[in-house]
């Protein structure tokens, strides 16, 4: 009985090992379950990689057979917005955070040229994830300003990989914005969609607290410490919002690609709305389906698919929330076509979900922040900011009307509790409000939070709009006034 199995085991066993190696293409090899890919020497003309910057992506390589593919990347410095009226010097790759979006195919000799734009203050090199080798290059491309290096591998597998420097000291090279994606095209390709767009996480640590206006530097201590000022997507707050929002249409199909550069936090990737219908985990080859949410380990990516199936805004998000609301992790996917209320009954996302980003920009608090430092300011200035500002941190509780709610928050138009001291609302609005409270007759007992995430002149700018709306008093508070009344350090008493 034994000796008659015994063929057919040996069989089974050669038609399995077939049936493993069948679909693996030629020239690649199988170890430990990973295809290996090194499918010979170049093929045809040298070709140089198109680079995009963010949120765009290069074309699939349409190519079937290996190719010299040459990339040049420039680093450059630059000082540019962090968040509304406040500057960061940036360092990137390509001019942009994220870097320039780069695109291969498995089996590609990519001759790498990285250049150090004159102007810069640092050294820097490049160190990809995609690269097989020590330092996956950085010990090839240490280049100096005003130099360029140049190194040589082969993408010998597929997937989605981070760069980023690792110049010393690399966590603040990172932190400063040095990252980006390499995508390196199975030898198949990807599955054809109608978008694909380009989305990397980050970690920045400011000297200055959360918008925070002015200039403001990288801050060592918070970045040993794992404190971030801004997590952020694409290297800015609001760079993916309003009228920057990614634009897709009802009945297509989107996939992202997306990246987590750190230099610390660990990205819970979601997008409010979508289920993912794919989602190549750790930017692997292999995918899992109907995901909620993703991690994306800093250093690591993802490429996550889905399809839209009625019109509205999604929002991209860190679903460790506090980060998405309180430190900017927001980004937005407009989707527009025809309802379906088979699906969904419909109703846009509103303004007190989103905050100040469902508005196309902050305008109105950039030309404030600006006017007060010129010393311009004018009353009507400083309300239309800080209505802008009080509809995504205020509204959702005292309601866009400045009713409240009838027994559980107190209404702000035509406030008698106001009007008694007006500035007494600075106060309230920095360090919260506990116990009772009595307004235009009725009494209230309610918390409210202090809002420490606002700086001087965006409670200076709240607190003039609701004093100068639905029928309060009027009045202008000024920066100069916040700032002193911030050194007190009790939250204000009910009565």
């Amino acid at each position: 009985m034994k000796r008659a199995l015994l063929p057919l085991l040996i069989a089974s066993s050669l038609a399995l090992a077939v049936g493993l190696t069948s679909s693996v293409p030629a020239g690649a090899a199988v170890t430990g379950g990973a295809t290996h890919g090194d499918f010979g020497p170049p093929q045809g003309a040298p070709i140089n990689a198109i680079l995009t910057s963010p949120p765009m992506v290069p074309p699939a390589t349409g190519r079937h057979v290996p190719a010299k593919v040459i990339v040049n990347l420039e680093v450059r410095e630059v000082e540019r917005e962090i968040s509304e009226g406040v500057t960061y010097t940036f360092w990137t790759f390509g001019g942009t955070v994220p870097g320039s979006f780069i695109r291969v195919r498995q089996g590609d000799t990519v001759e790498f040229h990285l250049k150090n734009h004159q102007d810069n203050k640092m050294p820097h090199n490049i160190d990809l994830h995609g690269v097989t080798g020590p330092g996956g290059g950085a010990a090839s491309s240490f280049t100096a300003p005003g130099h360029e290096s140049q190194f040589t591998f082969k993408a010998l597998n597929a997937g989605l990989f981070v760069y980023h420097c690792a110049t010393a000291p690399v966590g603040m090279h990172i932190a400063n914005g040095m990252y980006g994606l390499i995508l390196v095209e199975p030898p198949q390709g990807l599955p054809k969609v109608d978008h694909e767009y380009y989305v990397m996480q980050g970690d920045f640590y400011t000297t200055g607290k959360y918008r925070e206006k002015g200039h403001q530097d990288f801050d060592m201590g918070k970045a040993i410490d794992e404190r971030p000022t801004y997590v952020l997507f694409n290297g800015a707050e609001g760079a993916l919002t309003g009228d920057k929002a990614l634009p897709a249409k009802v009945g297509e199909t989107v996939r992202l690609y997306v990246g987590n550069g750190g230099p610390n936090l660990v990205s819970s990737f979601h997008v409010i709305g979508e289920i993912f219908d794919k989602v190549w985990f750790e930017g692997g080859s292999h995918f899992q389906e109907n995901v909620q949410t993703t991690l994306i380990p800093s250093g690591g990516a993802a490429m996550a698919q889905f399809h839209i199936d009625v019109p509205g805004t999604y929002l991209l998000v860190d679903h460790s929330i506090f980060r998405t609301f309180n430190k900017g992790a927001l980004a937005m996917l407009k989707a527009t076509g025809p309802e379906n209320h088979a699906i969904y009954s419909g109703k846009e996302v509103d303004s007190t979900y989103v905050g100040e980003r469902a508005a196309p920009n902050l305008t109105s608090v950039s030309v404030a922040t600006a006017a007060a430092a010129s010393g311009t300011l004018t009353l009507e200035q400083q309300v239309k900011a800080g209505g802008a500002l009080f509809n995504g941190t205020c509204s959702a509780c005292h309601q866009a009307s400045g009713a409240g709610l009838p027994g559980v928050f107190p209404p702000l138009a035509k406030s008698d509790f106001l009007a008694a001291d007006p500035k007494r609302a600075i106060g309230i609005v920095m360090h919260g409000f506990n116990g009772k409270v009595t307004v235009n007759g009725q009494q209230y007992d309610s918390v409210m939070p202090p809002m420490t995430q606002l700086s001087d002149d965006e409670v200076a700018n709240i607190v003039t709009y609701v004093l100068n709306s639905w029928g309060n008093p009027g009045g202008q508070i000024s920066t100069d006034d916040v700032t002193k009344a911030r050194a007190a350090s009790q939250p204000a008493e009910g009565h």
